[in-house]
């Protein structure tokens, strides 16, 4: 597969696009198994390995393609503020789990990390 040229409007779209196809499918593999008790640990570790692999499968591309037009620092907090928005959605729609204040207070700081991420270094 040939990668987007950086700075390309693909290298720009698509880290972030994979990049939350990507937490989808580890946040199932993390804590899809939650709803499940009956399920043994060997079986629940076997099915989220499964899981894990399609989302390294969406996790490694977004990361290559992206990196040159994101930097490593910025493609690291693009995940994590995913990541807690994705785990966000799946506490309330799958957990059953109540978002509280304090998630929120949590939330905004990831959006200044988000801001002070993206600011220009003056290089």
């Amino acid at each position: 597969m040939t990668l987007p040229p950086t700075g390309s409007w693909m290298a720009f779209v698509l880290p972030p696009v994979l990049l939350i196809g990507s937490n989808v499918l580890m946040t199932f593999a993390w804590y899809g198994h939650l709803k499940r008790p009956g399920w043994s640990m060997a079986f629940a570790i076997m099915v989220s390995w499964g899981i894990a692999f399609f989302e390294y499968c969406l996790a490694v591309p977004a990361n290559r393609i992206g990196f040159g037009t994101y930097s490593a620092q910025q493609l690291k907090v693009m995940q994590e503020v995913i990541t807690m928005a994705v785990f966000a959605g799946f506490a309330v729609m799958v957990l059953g789990e109540r978002l509280t204040w304090n998630y929120g207070a949590a939330a905004l700081c990831l959006v200044a990390a988000v801001v002070f991420i993206f600011l220009p270094t003056g290089k």
